[in-house]
């Protein structure tokens, strides 16, 4: 067994030197298939799950389903929402208002009408039209314990009433606010609409009252989003794209045998209308701002998935998700399962022929061996660990491209229990830390500073708010004055308890052990002391983050380009394994979210999360440590057509995102299939 051990390393060193030169060079490869300058191969440590995107949830399978889809929008260099298979769209507004009791229903829009007429207030210019509906009918799901205290539902019928219809072209929320300023006494003081229907005896008065409201407001917003298609955009298989399978890409969604991750973003739809063969309207229940982001998930082929759908056993087991067809740039070619999945240019694509001509995901779960194929030259690119990142950067032969990755790593503490309800110890304890020693040591420089929850360039963070500045005298003044005083052995102490917790994270993660340590060092020098534990993924979750039963611990968020961050950090939010796992409770915050998540216009909305990112900030529920940053190095050979056919080297997106313009990538060097396609 020692022979064995000792000699098990240099077998494994062997054998990657037997790889490394058993692998062709990008010369050898060109010379023996010209095709090869037109191929990206890129790397994966994981395979493929669900070449589906509604069905899909890991990273692998959306590389994939990114470039065989598309969606009616896509996020532009900036991560705004632009047009993709959607020429334009509209977002407006319809909303209603329910009438005050006693009122004759003609008299009162007359009266309304006129108020907006004379009106010189700059938000009426938004109101279209007022109209009187006619009753309508709503159906209300009654929730309530039975008799052996099961909870039952029941549907209840209530008939509306008239109700006035206002035709906005632009949402708004305050509309509520702005109508009753408007109206003075005209406006409505009650609106019971649960009197609307004959309800099961077992529901209380109450909740009847608060089920009702629910589902039908005093002041009932409806936004209502029209897109209008692309003309001639076809499927990988010819079949052109229409309405019909955007609403047919809804159903499935919303199916509950396809059990689509994605049901919780369409939820908020009321309805999806085909207008015409080109023309889709999405009417939503409620104001919901970050539904707009759900239009950029790819859009299925009816004729291909529409009995799949309908079948017992929904969709998740039919062989499209195995060979995929979409609209996008690149289509599907073949998948060996562990090892490839080998993608081609789409020529009938609706943007042209990319020039890209063919792309290759290699399963290489060991990063050494994407590394030792990546300098042999399989490999077009690869992302250096942060040790790695000056190396590659100082090698000629590779460019790079670095950007930060849209997430961060903290420390939560647990505001359910003292001191950690104080914001006066989560700021010491913050600034006891030198979180420029963790990036410039435990990332190698590879990382930036965070100041709030927005992590650093995006829209939606404060660029001029600074991070919390290290300081461990003015964190030992903070501790003072919440109490805390050292006691004969040094430590800081309150009414005879000490200042000492538990500091936990997950196993398997060397970056958040050494933070840990680093931490539990730097408090112990302003007299807190912190006892350390990792635990296995699994317990970490189930046992201490799920019912928020732990002291202080570190974790990271990796996040998207949507500002909506009501689940971590709204006060409803708290319970068992809720995302809001520290407890963090302010008013004004959960106003600011509540805001955002109903807010549609993008300065307006740029402006509510710059305020959520100074108050939390202020407040410190976490220790703010640092954002990660993500090196891609690529071989040098790559590079851009532009539209006039000259070639500029690969260029990331602003937005950091290398990837936005790939379709348009070409690799150079010698080759005569090279240089008859580009005239180089």
């Amino acid at each position: 067994m020692r022979r064995l051990f000792l000699f098990a390393p240099a077998l494994v060193v062997l054998a990657l030197v037997q790889a490394y030169f058993w692998v062709p060079t990008y010369d050898d490869q060109l010379r023996r298939n010209n095709a090869r300058a037109g191929t990206y191969i890129e790397g994966s440590i994981g395979d493929a799950k669900f070449l589906n995107p509604i069905l899909n949830s890991d990273t692998a399978s959306s590389r994939i389903t990114d470039l065989v889809f598309e969606g009616l929008l896509k996020l532009d260099e900036e991560w705004k929402l632009a047009p993709a298979l959607a020429r334009s769209y509209q977002v407006s507004e319809v909303a209603y208002l329910g009438l005050p009791e006693g009122v004759e229903p003609d008299t009162y829009v007359d009266t309304v009408r006129a108020a907006i007429a004379k009106s010189e207030a700059d938000w009426v210019e938004n109101v279209v039209q007022v109209r009187l509906t006619d009753p309508g009918r709503r159906e209300v799901q009654a929730t309530f314990e039975n008799t052996e205290n099961k909870t039952e539902t029941r549907a209840v019928d209530l008939q509306l009433p008239p109700r006035l219809e206002f035709t906005l072209r632009r949402v708004d929320q305050d509309l509520a606010a702005r109508l009753e300023a408007l109206l003075g006494q005209h406006f409505p003081t009650r609106w019971e609409p649960h009197s609307f229907g004959q309800w099961p005896d077992e529901v209380s008065e109450s909740a009847r009252r608060e089920q009702a409201l629910a589902a039908v407001p005093l002041l009932e917003h409806n936004p209502v989003i029209e897109f209008r298609l692309r003309d001639g955009v076809r499927f990988h298989d010819g079949h052109v794209l229409d309405a019909s399978d955007v609403r047919f890409t809804y159903d499935a969604i919303m199916e509950p045998n396809n059990l689509s991750p994605r049901r919780a973003d369409f939820e908020p739809i009321a309805s999806v209308q085909v207008l015409g063969p080109l023309h889709v309207r999405v009417t939503y229940k409620r104001l919901y701002a970050p539904a707009l982001y759900s239009w950029t998930m790819g859009i299925l082929p009816e004729h291909l998935l529409g009995v799949a759908t309908r079948d017992e056993g929904g969709m998740r087991d039919a062989p499209f998700n195995r060979a995929p067809v979409g609209t996008g740039p690149m289509r599907f070619v073949e998948w060996r399962g562990d090892e490839l999945i080998t993608l081609e240019g789409f020529p009938g694509h609706w943007q042209g022929r990319p020039e890209l001509e063919r792309f290759m995901f290699r399963v290489l779960p060991d990063l050494l061996t994407q590394e030792l194929e990546f300098a042999a030259g399989a490999l077009d690119s690869y992302v250096p660990q942060p040790h790695q990142v000056e190396r590659f950067a100082a090698d000629e032969r590779f460019m790079n491209f670095t950007a930060n990755r849209p997430g961060y790593s903290y420390i939560a503490y647990n505001q359910r229990k003292a001191p950690f309800d104080d914001p006066r110890v989560r700021r010491a304890l913050g600034m006891a830390i030198d979180v420029e020693e963790i990036v410039r040591y435990v990332l190698h420089g590879e990382g930036d500073r965070v100041s709030g929850p927005f992590p650093p360039g995006t829209p939606w963070t404060d660029p001029d708010f600074a991070p919390l500045r290290y300081d461990p005298e003015a964190a030992r003044q903070l501790l003072a004055e919440a109490g805390f005083q050292p006691d004969p052995d040094g430590w800081l102490a309150r009414d005879g308890k000490r200042l000492e917790f538990n500091l936990i994270t997950n196993n398997g993660n060397p970056v958040r052990k050494a933070i840990m340590t680093i931490a539990q060092q730097a408090w112990a020098d302003i007299g807190v002391k912190a006892n350390t534990q990792v635990f296995e993924w699994a317990v970490f979750l189930k046992d201490f983050v799920n019912p928020g039963a732990f002291d202080a611990l570190i974790l990271g968020w990796r996040l998207g380009v949507d500002p909506d961050m009501y689940q971590l950090w709204h006060s409803s939010q708290t319970g068992f394994a809720k995302l809001n796992f520290t407890g963090y409770e302010d008013a004004h915050t959960d106003r600011l979210l509540e805001r955002i998540r109903r807010e549609y216009d993008r300065d307006r909305l740029a402006s509510l999360t710059r305020e959520l990112h100074r108050q939390i900030a202020r407040n410190q529920p976490y220790t703010f440590l640092f954002a990660r940053r993500v090196t891609y190095a690529m071989d040098r050979k790559w590079r851009m057509v532009e539209a006039d056919g000259g070639l500029v080297p690969v260029r990331a997106a602003r937005s950091g995102e290398l990837f936005y313009h790939m379709r348009h990538w070409r690799k150079v060097g010698s080759g005569a299939a090279f240089s008859a396609r580009t005239g180089q």
